[in-house]
């Protein structure tokens, strides 16, 4: 069994190939340009390489209704060339293979959820924080799409009295998750990187407070057995500990469960990063094989 991997993103393309097991034998990445130009380029890694089936994981929003018309779309990306470009049916026809697509975040899930940080559980959310803030959720052992799919970084949140972002810097939304707490907003902030900022800056804090709040919002909402945090802000990794000790003070002692005793074990790290995506694509191929 040979599966075609894809974790289309804002800003690059990463395709691989991988077993049966979701083992990446073979990877390439390519920046996300204008659709058919980077469609060039991912097909041009597939050829002539025999594989069994395609899994996309993609940067959305992306229609997942499987009755559409348009499944498998792009829809309103702030990627204007990229709005409504069917991703899943030029990939499907090009190539003849079974395909499977869901979003970034949910193959990340997937992959964590069957081969790493939350290996074994049924119930599990990923976020990644970075350029945008994202999430994935595993409910029973399924992806949840819904109405379109979960939209966690537009969350909104308790704005931090001690913020100097009087408001957030996503443009659709004054206080939401991403538009406080993902990396432009950092930068927008402090003038500066995250990674720049020293270890000691009260920035460190700030963001922890409000990715406390999403961790709390996703316990009283999907109640995941395990939250897992990945993306290029989480490179910090002091902000773990900064955000379990935050979340445990937000939740004052309300939900009671054994597994909250232990906050270390309960928010974690991908296992998988930085191929969490492109694994989570694999085991979408091989569902889409399977099926």
């Amino acid at each position: 069994m040979l599966l075609g991997a894809l974790e289309a993103g804002g800003t690059k393309m990463v395709m691989g190939l991988a077993d049966g097991d979701g083992n990446i034998l073979k990877q390439a990445s390519c920046p996300t340009r204008l659709p058919e130009e980077t469609l060039g380029d991912i097909l041009a890694f597939f050829q002539g390489e025999k594989i069994d089936a395609l899994g996309i994981a993609t940067f959305g929003p992306v229609d997942l209704r499987a009755d559409s018309p348009t499944f498998g779309n792009i829809t309103n990306t702030p990627k204007l060339a990229w709005r409504n470009f069917p991703l899943y049916a030029r990939l499907k026809d090009a190539l003849g293979v079974p395909c499977a697509i869901d979003t970034d975040v949910n193959g990340a899930v997937l992959a964590e959820a069957e081969l790493g940080a939350g290996e074994g559980l049924k119930n599990c959310v990923y976020f990644t924080v970075g350029t945008g803030i994202g999430g994935g959720v595993l409910s029973g052992g399924q992806l949840v799409h819904g109405l379109i799919h979960p939209e966690w970084g537009h969350v909104i949140m308790n704005r931090h009295p001690e913020d100097p972002l009087q408001r957030g810097v996503c443009p659709y939304h004054d206080h939401c998750v991403e538009g406080y707490a993902c990396g432009p907003a950092m930068q927008a902030r402090w003038a500066m990187p995250a990674q720049e900022l020293p270890d000691d800056h009260r920035g460190w804090a700030l963001e922890a407070h409000y990715l406390a709040q999403l961790c709390v919002d996703a316990m009283m909402t999907v109640s995941p057995e395990r939250i897992i945090l990945g993306g290029g802000v989480m490179h910090h990794e002091a902000l773990y500990p900064m955000v379990r000790q935050a979340v445990t003070s937000m939740l004052g002692g309300y939900l009671a469960s054994p597994v909250l005793s232990d906050m270390d074990s309960y928010i974690v790290a991908p296992r998988l990063y930085p191929d969490s995506g492109l694994v989570g694509a694999a085991l979408l191929a091989k569902q889409a094989l399977a099926q």
